[in-house]
């Protein structure tokens, strides 16, 4: 009983929490739309939709009722939806937004990561962590990442007829982020780190609840247990810096813990080197491996896309002896590869959309977006606009042939402007290295039953993905 009357008033608590935010400014001047059931709103709806792979159809039919700004509630705070080139640029742009994100990503992420960050903090915060994902430093690393897919392929391909492919993808973008962030060696270590943070991905996007058996709080519980992980290597990393045992560049966190500001004093807090290695993990997981999966699910369906890629890469491994490893010269040779990776992006980006908060009131097409409400962005609306991108349901990687020919703002894989994603170089040598050896050492065909996807909010196959595998006689 006691347990009954505390979420009662927990519920009539928050409601009046809620009722207070949105009741502050005249209504007729807020965006068309309906905020719904106070702290719940349109949020299970739309986490439906993700789940059945309809949000785009869920964001169409808000555009065609309500025009390109809507208003609507998700996890817990009043949101505006905006639609456009130009909401897209006021979105990367507008100094009245902050990167403040749900509940559930700031309780799980932190707060003092880049999405949280504004102003000289995010300028500051960013020019480190860009400091190591700059492509000049990430070239000396293609050795690192070539060795990791080597191993990858050996342990769980070798032999095999049949593999899952996005579990398998996520192992091996994983291994990569530990080798390359944490000089982690295979191991308890990163089991551990996999087992918790599997968990953390699954609570990213999820109603605001933290009770028992939630989504949110078995994120919260391996969160806290990575943090924990994190600070520990970040103490042996200080040591061996200490000690001359660790050179700054060795992998992200003796390069955070190495740069020093104006008074040589450390430029990053530890609770900030904490949150941004926990984001650059999150990012760096869960996109690429989508990608790549992506790209193998087409070349088994597209033998066009494949004879492309296969003509490309067998080009480059003419010149190669089974141990010499991909360079930063071969990467540059990939081009039609990558084009390929970018059209997949745009008809389905791994990451569906993020959200936005207003620091102070802000107008935008003539309403009102009051303090505190958050805006999602969405990165299909503009991929998916034929007057952007002309038969936008066609498959094209041509379009991608000059880049500069795209409208700023237009193409959102990446986000634009001054937020890009820093990890954009990174993402961009993982994916080619490893499509690299699948079609260079393997041929496949699809054996799921259901080969679509749905939205968690990352992109899951009900199976994983299951192809059915032959090793080429020549390998490289």
């Amino acid at each position: 009983m006691d347990l009954l009357v505390f979420f009662t008033l927990l519920c009539l608590f928050s409601i009046s929490l809620f009722l207070i935010k949105i009741r502050r400014k005249p209504s007729n001047r807020l965006p068309p739309g309906s905020l719904g059931i106070p702290i719940i709103g349109q949020s299970f709806s739309f986490l439906r939709a993700m789940r059945e792979n309809t949000a785009e159809k869920w964001l169409e039919e808000r555009v065609q009722k309500y025009g390109s700004i809507s208003k609507v509630t998700l996890f817990g705070t009043p949101t505006v939806i905006i639609h456009g080139q130009a909401g897209n640029k006021f979105i990367f742009t507008s100094d009245t937004l902050t990167n403040q994100q749900p509940t559930s990503i700031r309780k799980l992420l932190g707060t003092r990561n880049l999405m949280e960050l504004s102003g000289e903090d995010h300028k500051r915060v960013r020019g480190a962590v860009m400091s190591f994902l700059k492509p000049e430093v990430l070239k000396r690393y293609v050795g690192k990442m070539d060795t990791e897919m080597k191993k990858h392929l050996d342990m769980y391909w070798q032999g095999k007829e049949k593999v899952a492919v996005l579990p398998l993808m996520k192992t091996l973008t994983f291994d990569i982020i530990c080798s390359l962030l944490f000089d982690l060696d295979l191991g308890t270590r990163r089991n551990d780190f996999l087992e918790a943070f599997q968990y953390v991905i699954e609570g990213l996007l999820s109603v605001p609840l933290n009770i028992p058996f939630t989504s949110l709080n078995r994120g919260i519980r391996a969160s806290t247990k990575i943090k924990s992980m994190v600070r520990d290597i970040i103490c042996e990393k200080r040591l061996a810096i200490e000690k001359q045992e660790a050179i700054p560049d060795q992998d992200l966190i003796t390069s955070l813990l190495s740069i020093q500001g104006e008074d040589n004093e450390a430029l990053l807090s530890e609770n900030e080197i904490v949150d941004n290695v926990i984001l650059v993990m999150s990012a760096g997981y869960d996109t690429s491996s989508v990608l790549i999966t992506f790209m193998v699910r087409l070349m088994a369906t597209d033998p066009v896309v494949y004879a492309g890629i296969l003509k490309e890469q067998e080009e480059i491994a003419k010149s190669k002896t089974a141990i010499d490893s991909i360079t930063w010269e071969d990467l540059s040779k990939m081009k039609y590869t990558w084009r390929v990776a970018l059209e997949i992006m745009r008809i389905t980006p791994p990451v569906f959309g993020a959200f936005r908060k207003t620091l102070k009131d802000a107008e935008f097409g003539g309403y009102l977006i009051p303090k505190g409400w958050q805006i999602l962005w969405a990165a299909n609306m503009t991929h998916m606009d034929e007057s952007i991108f002309p038969e936008p349901s066609k498959f094209d990687p041509k379009r991608f042939e000059n880049q500069a020919s795209i409208p700023p703002y237009c193409f959102l894989a990446f986000g634009g402007g001054p937020r890009i994603c820093p990890g954009y170089e990174f993402a961009r040598i993982e994916t080619l290295v490893a499509i690299h050896y699948l079609v260079t050492r393997y041929t496949w065909k699809l054996c799921g039953i259901d080969n679509n996807f749905s939205r968690t909010p990352m992109p899951v196959f009900p199976q994983g993905l299951p192809i059915q595998i032959e090793q080429k006689k020549t390998t490289v």
